[in-house]
């Protein structure tokens, strides 16, 4: 009977532990098959897997006309040209993003906590957010994967 009881408990524990019980819906919701036709392989890695693209390999990264990136999935707008600025990082860097577009999320991919950015649409990984950032604004630096966004030049 004891044993009963431990496997009983220690079943209803376990099942109770599981990440999809708090997993968020997004307007955006598709399956793996269908982002991998939407996206390039790159993109699918970034927005889908969480995964980083090569420092230094994202044309935005040194884009500094006047415009709006928003995500490569479904055009949201994530961030203005005016919030970007040359971090040194090797990505595009933006000291904030557009309100109630960008999510922040906590990851411990490597070990350690830190703070992810996610389109709040489509659910898709960005980047993360640090503390260097420039001091006379928000003193943030959101990292972001330049696979991650499109690029839409102003007209003014």
């Amino acid at each position: 009977m004891k044993k009963i009881l431990t496997t009983l408990i220690l079943t209803i524990l376990f099942s109770c532990t599981g990440n999809t019980q708090n997993k968020k819906t997004y307007k955006i919701s598709k399956t793996a098959q269908e982002w991998k036709t939407l996206l390039t392989a790159k993109q699918y890695y970034v927005l889908r897997e969480a995964g980083t693209e090569r420092q230094n390999s994202s044309s935005l990264n040194k884009n500094y006309e006047k415009g709006i990136y928003v995500c490569a999935v479904r055009k949201t707008p994530l961030y203005k040209s005016e919030n970007k600025y040359d971090s040194g990082s090797g990505w595009p860097a933006f000291d904030s993003a557009i309100k109630k577009n960008v999510e922040l999320d906590i990851d411990y991919k490597i070990g350690y906590a830190r703070t992810e950015l996610k389109c709040n649409t489509c659910g898709g990984h960005l980047g993360h957010s640090f503390n260097d950032g420039p001091k006379e604004t928000t003193g943030k630096r959101h990292c972001i994967n330049g696979a991650a966004l499109t690029f839409i030049k102003s007209n003014e």
